[in-house]
């Protein structure tokens, strides 16, 4: 288990793509992921975004006695109801890759008209000071697309390469790392959960 320092703080997830995009984002900040304390992860057992971020959070702060930062963030897609939701990592099972995913969507999506094939990525980003913080700092980021039929580029994560982005006209795997993160959900609350949180002089 890794030494804790006070200027610390977990970054509580384990899935790597986000963590190199938080990371990225967050660099004048040093965020450790919880894998280095060896944290054991929660069950997400949240019905919105926001719930499941505070599980994660107060999970990782509680084990590390670290101030905890944890997102949660899903795929929406209006013709399948909001669907995938808080589910999108697990969309085809417990286990599923991104591909099994990807192709689940696909899949369900097949007959939807394009016209029809509107969604968004949106993500809940929480900070705690500690595990029982009563106040915890919340953002939220959205970013609009829709799904196309097939699969295009070769970066990021997830469900990126079907995710259209109109204002470039490319998906989200065919943006470079810097852009995407200018773009995204997940850049717009890291932005906002930065400047609320520096506006409380936490860091």
């Amino acid at each position: 288990m890794m030494p804790v320092t006070q200027q610390q703080a977990v970054l509580a997830s384990g899935n790597a793509g986000k963590i190199k995009e938080i990371q990225a984002m967050l660099a004048d900040t040093l965020i450790v992921p919880q894998a280095a304390f060896d944290v054991v992860e929660c069950e997400e057992t949240g019905c919105t975004f926001v719930e499941n971020a505070l599980l994660k959070a107060r999970n990782a702060a509680l084990q590390c006695n670290l101030p905890a930062i944890a997102d949660d963030s899903g795929l929406i897609v209006d013709a399948l109801g909001g669907a995938p939701g808080v589910m999108s990592a697990r969309y085809a099972g417990w286990g599923a890759s991104d591909q099994d995913n990807l192709d689940k969507l696909l899949q369900v999506l097949a007959d939807v008209p394009e016209g029809q094939r509107s969604a968004r990525f949106v993500c809940v980003m929480v900070f705690i000071k500690h595990a029982y913080d009563p106040c915890p700092v919340i953002a939220q980021g959205v970013w609009e697309g829709k799904i196309l039929t097939h699969q295009l580029g070769e970066n990021g994560f997830g469900y990126d390469p079907v995710f259209w982005v109109p204002d470039h006209q490319c998906t989200a795997a065919q943006l470079s790392a810097e852009v995407k993160n200018s773009l995204s959900h997940r850049g717009q609350a890291v932005q906002q959960l930065t400047r609320l949180v520096k506006a409380n002089g936490v860091f």
